[in-house]
This record gives structure tokens, C-alpha cells and sequence, in this order.
């Protein structure tokens, strides 16, 4: 049975050459996040003591080679690997790409076996991960493969929550992809991922036009009004509260997004540029919609900063914040959702 406390934290490590390990690192300077979880970090212990010692940062981490060794209130780093990795801080760097799968791939393998119960993710360079092993752009479309459900990506900051019906879709091909079948599914994704998760029992759920002006009525595009309008209707006339097309252009200038539970945008842009201006460095992105609880900060591996120690880790505290406070809605849902009717033993 699920407990809601000792809540294991996996921790794939990222691009090496970028901030993952300092926002990790930082994120468990304060000793408190220790009574709140047990994080499990998947990389090297030597690598990372030895990026604790250039950011000049005193963390106590505790070097594991099987899981089954984890010390609750301990940072326990599960050596992945033995050999050392030449760091070349703020670069791009295939070899060290091929270190972020190998810490991904085991931390995902690790929450399928319920050996941790939450995986949060550091930032990864979507160039450098590619292989005849690893073939995907992201996290969340390997998450997907490997996991029940389906992913949904989700930017969460407090009360606004922005779905995507396409994520990592080219612009020119957005709409061919924009299909009844598909919009039904990820509405109801978000819909039974508000409850769940969120503990919001009747959620309202607003979807943006595709086009300039939701088409202007066929002016400017038609899937506005032969698609997505006809899809939402009958949705909401079988009892979801979903709303729209709504013109993206003036919805988040306007605050409409206040009136809604979640908003979901037809394709990454068009929900990730207001959702980051309006949350940069405390938004997550959450993989909504699996078996499992993924998290990760709403930044890449800013380069740029690497090792220079002014990296902000609001965003990936906030990560670990949002899949503790999930796994915790959820052990609720489970136990609301029980059959209450339990035949009494003579």
C-alpha cells in the first residue's frame, strides 16, 4: 500500500555539462526537503562530489549501488555507472549526452519496478541524446513508450495549468495532426488528470483556436469551426465543462485563463510562450496522464551559466514540490474512489 510519507524521489541528472547537477544539488542544500522526501539521484557519486566541490557547496551525499540501499534522510547518489566522464562545463557534448539517457533510462526503469515513486528530470540537450539506442525528441515521448496511459504535456505554476493537443509536432504539420479522435482524448487526459492529481472535482476546461481569430469563419482557416468547435460541444454535452475555441491571442492578455482550471493549446508555442511569461523559473512541466508521476523544471541546460553557480533552482524545487503533492492526490483519489462496501468477516 502507497504511504504518503518517506516519498522516494527519483533524480535523472541531465546534461552534465549543464545546470541539472547544480539545481539538483541546490535544491537539497536546505536539510528540511529531507523530512519531506528521500531523493535518489541516478548518475556517479565521484562526478557529483566532484561538481559539488566547483560550486563549492558542502551537500552530503551518499554513494548507493543498488536501490535496495537507499537510507531514508540521506541525498543517496545510485552509481549508474563507474567510469569517469570528462566535463566540459557549458558545452555540447555527445559522450556526455549518451551519460543523461543512461541516468534517464535506469530512473525510468526504476519507477515501472516501483523501486522509487516519483521520477523528477533535470534538463536534458535534445541533440545530443540521439542514438540507434535512444531515438526521441524528449523525455516525455519515451515516458510514453515505456509507461501506461497517455502523455499529455502539462505547464503547472499554482492555479494556471496549460495542456498541449500537440507538443514536440512541426508548425506546418500542427494541423493535419488535429483530429477529433485525438482532441477527445487529450481533453479527457487533462479532465481526469484534474481530478486525480489536482483534487478538483468538476474542472473547467478551455481550449484555444487554431487560427488567427478561431478562422474568423472560415476567413482565415476552417479547423477552428470544423473540428475543434464541433468537438468541444459534444464533450461538453456529455457533461465536461470544456469551453472554446477561444482566440489565443487576447486570452492570457485579458486574464481570462483566471476562469479555468486548465487551458489547453493546440500546439506548443501558443501555450508555452504565455505560460512562461507569465511563470519563468516557477513553473513545471508535468507529464500528465500515465501510470507514473514525472515532473522537471521549465528550463533547458542553460549553457550559457554552467558552473558558474548563479543557476536559479526555484523551478526544479518547485518540480519536486508538484510530484510530492500528486503522488499525495492521488493516494487520496485511490482511497475516495475505493467500492466503500466491504463485506464484513463473521
Amino acid at each position: 500500500m502507497k504511504k504518503a510519507e518517506n516519498i522516494i524521489v527519483g533524480i535523472s541528472i541531465g546534461d552534465l555539462n549543464g545546470i541539472g547537477s547544480e539545481v539538483v544539488l541546490k535544491t537539497f542544500e536546505d536539510s528540511r526537503m529531507l523530512e519531506l522526501c528521500t531523493p535518489v539521484i541516478f548518475a556517479n557519486v565521484k562526478i557529483l562530489s566532484f561538481i559539488k566541490k566547483n560550486l563549492d557547496t558542502a551537500v552530503p551525499l551518499h554513494g548507493i549501488d543498488k536501490l535496495d540501499q537507499i537510507i531514508p534522510g540521506k541525498i543517496n547518489v545510485l552509481n549508474v555507472w563507474r567510469e569517469g566522464v570528462d566535463l566540459n562545463l557549458g558545452t555540447n557534448d555527445d559522450k556526455v549526452g549518451e551519460y543523461a539517457i543512461k541516468s534517464f533510462v535506469a530512473s525510468t526503469k526504476a519507477l515501472k519496478e516501483e523501486q522509487i515513486d516519483v521520477l523528477v528530470t533535470a534538463p536534458i540537450n535534445k541533440y545530443n541524446i540521439q542514438s540507434e539506442e535512444f531515438k526521441f525528441p524528449g523525455h516525455t515521448d519515451y515516458l510514453n513508450q515505456e509507461l501506461e496511459g497517455d502523455a499529455l504535456m502539462m505547464m503547472v505554476q499554482d492555479s494556471l495549468r496549460v495542456g498541449l493537443l500537440t507538443d514536440h509536432v512541426p508548425l506546418n504539420q500542427v494541423a493535419s495532426h488535429l483530429t477529433e479522435t485525438l482532441i477527445k482524448r487529450k481533453i479527457e487526459t487533462v479532465k481526469q488528470s484534474l481530478i486525480q492529481d489536482f483534487n478538483i472535482i468538476k474542472p473547467k476546461i478551455a481550449v484555444l483556436g487554431l487560427n488567427p481569430h478561431c478562422g474568423d469563419g472560415g476567413v482565415i482557416g476552417k479547423e477552428d469551426d470544423a473540428i475543434l468547435k464541433p468537438t468541444i460541444e459534444k464533450l461538453f454535452n456529455k457533461g465536461t465543462l470544456v469551453f472554446g475555441p477561444f482566440a489565443a491571442d487576447g486570452f492570457f492578455g485579458s486574464s481570462q485563463y483566471e476562469k479555468y482550471d486548465a487551458i489547453i493549446a493546440t500546439y506548443h508555442d501558443q501555450g508555452l510562450i504565455p505560460f512562461k511569461t507569465l511563470s519563468f523559473g516557477k513553473g513545471v512541466n508535468y507529464t500528465a496522464g500515465l501510470n507514473k508521476i514525472r515532473t522537471s523544471p521549465d528550463h533547458g541546460t542553460a549553457y550559457d551559466i554552467a558552473g558558474k553557480g548563479i543557476a536559479d533552482y526555484n523551478s526544479f524545487k518547485e518540480a519536486v514540490y508538484l510530484a510530492l503533492d500528486i503522488y499525495r492526490s492521488r493516494i487520496q483519489y485511490e482511497e475516495m474512489t475505493q467500492n466503500p462496501l466491504k463485506v464484513k468477516e463473521k
